[in-house]
């Protein structure tokens, strides 16, 4: 492969241990919400990498064969002879889980690995997710986008709220929103971040680290809103036949990074509501299932 990808993801890529509801039985899925981005942007036919660190057993075969199916560069993908990252989700109603990955191979991610030349030739590199909460990897992932900022690379970021996020995170959501050009964010992650109640004070006080952002505040079957320089547009989720919704957040940044890329001239209001479509085309195949540009162009006809 000699091209280099558009667009990067970089985060973390692990497996979902799920239990079914009377635990006497566990399935494996493949996941990470940075993973998930970048396998829904090659989806959208934009050469995509996910830069991460797997392990070397069955957990990191599972992952790199994933990757390969989603034709994700693999160069940008590195293997390690440690132990995997497991989300362990023991239940899902409402949802409870676990994370197992001491020294685990994602913490010993490393940029200066990853391909001679490929900044010059991204466009755009997405962060987010328990990978910003994971320490010595949360501090290389943010020099990394530092370092992409200051060479002009778009930058995105979904923090993603998991539990582990406490106040000591605090300063990692206050830089990355800093330095990104666009930030998605859920009702859920904005009283998980912020600790409180007050949503709408929560998401002030987190667009105020970053005026200047492009701000995709997700809503659930509510749609979601797209704030840009003081102005807000909202657009309403269409109706469709929910099989989960495991990655429909992930496949609407992608989106909203696709058409940014693709189709700069379009209005805040198509770029919302092809975002908000993906988020709902994603809602329609188990588990995490990025859309085609196909099927997220139907829903927005059909809206």
């Amino acid at each position: 492969m000699n091209a280099f990808p558009e667009f990067v993801a970089a985060g973390e890529a692990l497996t979902d241990m799920i239990a079914d509801p009377g635990q006497q039985r566990w399935t494996s899925q493949a996941g990470g919400s940075t993973w998930n981005v970048a396998r829904a942007m090659a989806a959208l036919d934009v050469p995509s990498a996910f830069a991460g660190a797997i392990s070397r057993d069955v957990f990191g075969d599972q992952l790199w064969s994933a990757s390969e199916a989603a034709r994700l560069d693999l160069r940008f993908l590195q293997r390690l002879a440690k132990s995997p990252l497991l989300a362990i989700v023991h239940r899902l109603d409402p949802p409870s889980y676990f994370f197992v990955g001491d020294d685990s191979a994602d913490l010993h991610f490393d940029a200066a690995l990853l391909p001679d030349g490929w900044r010059a030739h991204c466009r755009w590199v997405h962060f987010g997710g328990i990978s910003l909460a994971r320490e010595p990897l949360a501090r290389r992932l943010v020099a990394l986008a530092e370092e992409l900022k200051r060479g002009g690379v778009r930058i995105s970021y979904d923090p993603n709220f998991r539990s582990l996020m406490d106040e000591r995170y605090d300063p990692t959501l206050r830089r990355m929103t800093q330095l990104a050009d666009v930030v998605k964010v859920s009702e859920e992650d904005l009283a998980g971040l912020f600790r409180t109640s007050d949503v709408e004070g929560a998401f002030a006080a987190l667009r105020a680290f970053n005026p200047r952002a492009s701000y995709l505040y997700t809503k659930g079957a509510q749609g979601a809103a797209l704030h840009v320089d003081g102005q807000a547009w909202q657009v309403a989720a269409p109706k469709v036949d929910v099989v989960d919704t495991v990655g429909a957040g992930d496949a609407s940044i992608a989106a909203l990074a696709w058409s940014l890329l693709r189709e700069p001239a379009r209005t805040p209001l198509a770029h919302l509501r092809f975002a908000v479509c993906a988020g709902a085309a994603a809602c329609l195949g188990a588990g995490a299932s990025p859309p085609s540009l196909a099927l997220i162009e139907s829903l927005i006809q059909r809206s």
